[in-house]
């Protein structure tokens, strides 16, 4: 099995900086409910950018992502009261947003993308296009170009909720464990929606694969 076979392959687990993270939202979240209602902005500060950058790679559409957004943190806070930390708010904030999505896609019919244009030498997600290509300079940015293309038609043969799956696993880096969560799954679910995107992915990405 190849490095980029086994970088499609992997599992997360919950870290320690992650459990820390829910537990300072944890203590955020209490002020919240107990009337200091201008706290429930440091969550807005902290996550936006990740709720949008989830949102986008489900709509590839930034208008649509970035009133999405705001709905879900809309929806977040007036529900703010039924949270009741049986999961991080991180986790329960997640799945306000894939649902409020997954219905916008639903009703406008739109046809989703994978999408690479967050990948910088730190993101997570370049660590794939690293261990696919050694390229640099114009010469990576031709090779992910070509991949985003050969990406987007494999995930256009997805389901939506593949599509989501994918994109909470690889891009946002959450756990089986997060994503069954946040989709209202079980995990095995989750792994054999993962095993059937991985399985097409890989058959669409077989000559990067193999040099």
């Amino acid at each position: 099995m190849d490095v980029a076979s086994k970088a499609l392959q992997k599992t997360l687990v919950v870290s320690p900086e992650r459990q820390q993270e829910a537990d300072s939202d944890r203590i955020t979240v209490q002020r919240v409910q107990a009337g200091e209602v201008a706290a429930f902005d440091a969550l807005i500060l902290k996550y936006r950018e990740r709720v949008l950058g989830l949102i986008y790679n489900m709509t590839s559409n930034r208008e649509d992502a970035a009133d999405l957004t705001q709905d879900a943190f809309i929806k977040a806070f007036q529900s703010i009261h039924r949270f009741q930390a049986q999961s991080s708010f991180f986790t329960w904030l997640y799945r306000i947003a894939v649902n409020s999505t997954l219905s916008h896609l639903r009703k406008a019919k739109l046809r989703t993308f994978f999408s690479f244009e967050k990948i910088t030498d730190e993101d997570k997600t370049a660590q794939l296009v690293n261990q696919l290509t050694d390229k640099k300079g114009a010469d990576r940015d031709l090779f992910i170009r070509e991949l985003q293309e050969k990406l987007n038609e494999a995930m256009m043969k997805l389901s939506i909720k593949h599509r989501t799956v994918v994109t909470l696993f690889e891009i946002e880096g959450s756990s089986h464990e997060e994503i069954a969560e946040i989709m209202d799954c079980s995990v095995g679910t989750v792994r054999s929606r993962l095993h059937y995107a991985k399985q097409l992915l890989q058959a669409e990405l077989q000559r990067y694969m193999n040099p």
